[in-house]
């Protein structure tokens, strides 16, 4: 191994200190976003069930929600 090199000062450790932010994953508060999201007129993607079922590498698809859902459009 090699030789350390000398330091005047101290080096940091690698370690991150500061507050630990806790995301929650509660499904009701995304449904609840998502939708306050497509009142105000914005593009949102929701989850729903393959209506084809053949395609069984696929079993939820991505579409928009102005395809499934009704409402106010700006």
């Amino acid at each position: 191994m090699g030789k350390k090199k000398l330091r005047s000062t101290q080096t940091s450790k690698g370690e991150h200190g500061g507050s630990l932010k806790t995301r929650v994953n509660d499904p009701a508060l995304k449904l609840i976003n998502q939708r306050k999201a497509f009142n105000q007129g914005k593009r949102v993607m929701i989850t729903i069930e393959n209506p084809n079922k053949n395609e069984t590498n696929r079993p939820f698809i991505r579409v928009n929600a102005a395809d499934v859902w009704k409402g106010r459009r700006r």
